[in-house]
């Protein structure tokens, strides 16, 4: 006699129950993915530069650039010539060179305006953008002098030539530009063309950007309370970029590091008197720090000590 055995149907059922509900989770999942790939819409293009948070009140700039000196409130006629010279010191993760002269803080506010702008089409595209709209955007009058500075910034900026190297703890690269002979160094600003019948300028950002940014190491800067810091308050504007680089909320830097990042010649009682005690007291005044001070550090050497907010 032939014996058959049969599936109970609970069994059968409970088979079909476990099938629909891994379709249904399969489903949910291909929604999610997909939903991610709207919302980041045109920024998912090839060749777009994608900068998680920035927009239209935020900035961003890499970290290994706001930490090094490339960008420093120094006066315009007492910028040094750079030749190849490492800015930022005794990193063994970072290597940064720099070729042409210092640049300033105040040119730090074009360059962070123009890769926002250049965000908005493929990297190494030209942009269009008005002179009078990007001195509007970055509250500054349109007058004759407002445009030679400009005018000047974007020069400097184009001028500029860096080499690039971050690493692992382990001392393997997460990416390189510029630091070996198979690869060329790249401008801050990778051109411009300026058209005077329309008054705009073509500007254009190396698409290496994207492989910086990429390494997601960058610090958001608050854009609206930037443009509110008081008039040759660049020294609060470099504090802004190296309080955005780290997200703990007690940060502390020792002096010596912050008067040599901020490339101040005088004396040390001076750059504390001057320069960094008025800065703190700016951004504790548009909430970016609380409690900005100088104290000893354990090891009896002075920092300066606040609460990022």
């Amino acid at each position: 006699m032939k014996v058959v055995l049969c599936r109970p149907q609970s069994a059968a059922r409970a088979l079909e129950q476990s099938s629909a509900w891994e379709r249904i989770q399969q489903r949910a999942l291909e929604a999610q993915i997909q939903a991610k790939k709207r919302a980041e819409g045109e920024a998912n293009k090839p060749g777009m530069l994608f900068i998680p948070g920035m927009d239209k009140y935020m900035r961003a700039m890499p970290n290994y650039l706001s930490r090094s000196r490339l960008f420093a409130p120094v006066a315009w006629e007492k910028r040094q010539m750079y030749e190849g010279s490492d800015l930022i010191d005794g990193s063994e993760k970072v290597t940064l060179k720099g070729w042409g002269r210092q640049l300033t803080e105040d040119v730090a506010d074009i360059w962070f305006h123009a890769l926002y702008l250049c965000s908005k089409a493929p990297m190494g595209q030209a942009v269009r953008i008005s002179r009078w709209r990007f001195l509007q955007d970055l509250g500054r009058h349109s007058g004759g002098y407002a445009y030679d500075w400009l005018h000047r910034g974007v020069i400097a900026l184009s001028t500029f030539t860096i080499a690039i190297e971050a690493r692992t703890a382990d001392g393997i690269p997460k990416f390189s530009i510029g630091t070996r002979a198979s690869s060329r160094v790249m401008h801050m600003l990778d051109g411009f063309d300026y058209c005077a019948s329309a008054r705009e300028y073509r500007l254009c950002m190396d698409p290496r950007w994207r492989e910086i940014f990429a390494n997601r190491e960058y610090g958001l800067v608050d854009w609206e309370k930037r443009l509110r810091m008081g008039q040759r308050q660049y020294q609060a504007k470099s504090l802004q970029r190296l309080v955005s680089v780290s997200s703990d909320r007690v940060q502390r830097y020792g002096l010596e590091f912050l008067k040599k990042r901020a490339q101040y010649g005088s004396h040390m009682s001076k750059f504390r008197k001057n320069a960094l005690e008025p800065a703190m007291r700016e951004l504790e005044r548009l909430d970016v720090i609380a409690e900005g001070r100088i104290e000893r550090s354990l090891k009896g050497a002075e920092q300066a000590v606040w609460i990022k907010l």
